[in-house]
């Protein structure tokens, strides 16, 4: 079956200045498939800089890659016809880490609304235009009645995340990439934006790329989890697997950084700072500098992804004797997991 969105062996390397060029690799042999058929929930986490975003903006044909290819239904992103970006356009929506930035601030919210109900011409007529308006609102938590009519200014950050859910929802896309979609907004209005995504997954069978830094949110959203750590990836595999049991080095710090509220637990600042081989041509492991279990073979070449279990990889030397992995075949981790939020709820 073909994927409706596919990564395949992607890299992405950024050059800045303007007299001595320097390269940064933001995303190496990345290979991520997503199926039109089974919905999912796949955390993305990292560090900033650890190539999250870039990784969403190279899915969603924002970014060109450096080697590599991104395809929608079998096709390459870049040969698209205008119809089948038109399509693929409709199934693969974005939401934003700003929700502030995505809108005018000339046009009321109803604006966003709107505007992909005309292009994509969901509605004939300026009834069922204002039906499907209010039905995406009322299923995302909002009053139409108190939301429609006003300024982004007039709204708060999570009523403003929370129209950029609806407007996603107006297209009935397959799959919805959210880059740290609950960043910028209230703790308290964290949860009931996720509630919305989880929504958008269990009742509109929408697949969802959940990008954050915060791996408290993933682990309580997500089926799946990645772990990507200066560009590649770290750790990857069933969500209760790699956060309730890490192995990746990385993974355990990460964790390990998260406050508890116990007055007895001493909770260091930060992670120990890394010296950044991002540049490419650095042959060992990328998490080498920071590791605590660092050794010789680490330095020499990076390690591929070993499968420890059968939904967990880790690329790690430190789990060598276990079957190495080629990085299209990281789906393979993946489980299929209904209702992930409402299990861990009642679990806590």
């Amino acid at each position: 079956m073909t994927a409706l969105l596919e990564a395949q062996h992607v890299t992405k390397v950024f050059g800045r200045g303007l007299i001595k060029k320097h390269r940064v690799l933001a995303l190496e042999d990345f290979s991520l498939s997503i199926a039109g058929g089974q919905p999912t929930i796949i955390g993305v986490v990292g560090e900033s800089g650890s190539g999250k975003t870039t990784m969403a903006r190279l899915l969603l044909g924002l970014e060109a890659p450096s080697e590599g290819r991104v395809l929608y239904k079998g096709k390459d992103l870049r040969h698209l016809s205008r119809a089948e970006r038109r399509a693929c356009l409709q199934d693969v929506q974005i939401i934003f880490q700003d929700p502030f930035e995505v809108y005018n601030s000339f046009y009321k919210v109803d604006h966003v609304l709107t505007v992909p109900i005309a292009k994509f011409r969901l509605a004939s007529s300026e009834r069922e235009r204002q039906r499907l308006i209010e039905e995406v609102l009322q299923t995302v938590g909002l009053r139409p009645e108190e939301t429609l009519g006003r300024y982004p200014h007039q709204l708060s950050g999570g009523q403003r995340q929370r129209i950029m859910v609806a407007r996603a929802l107006l297209l009935r896309p397959k799959l919805i990439v959210a880059d740290e979609p609950v960043s910028m907004i209230d703790a308290s209005l964290r949860a009931t934006v996720l509630d919305n995504l989880r929504q958008l997954n269990e009742e509109f069978g929408i697949s969802l790329i959940y990008i954050t830094h915060d791996l408290t949110t993933a682990y309580q959203i997500s089926n799946n989890i990645i772990v990507l750590y200066s560009g590649s990836v770290a750790e990857a595999g069933d969500v209760e697997l790699v956060v309730g049991q890490p192995q990746h080095p990385y993974t355990e710090l990460l964790i390990s950084s998260i406050p508890l509220p116990n007055p007895e637990r001493r909770w260091s600042d930060e992670i120990p700072v890394t010296s950044g081989k991002q540049v490419r041509g650095y042959m060992g492991c990328k998490f080498a500098d920071r590791c605590p279990q660092v050794f010789s073979l680490c330095l020499e070449k990076a390690p591929p992804l070993f499968q420890t279990d059968h939904h967990r990889g880790v690329a790690c030397y430190l789990y060598q004797d276990c079957a190495s992995m080629r990085p299209e075949e990281m789906g393979g981790l993946f489980v299929q997991r209904a209702a992930p939020w409402s299990v861990k709820a009642q679990a806590g």
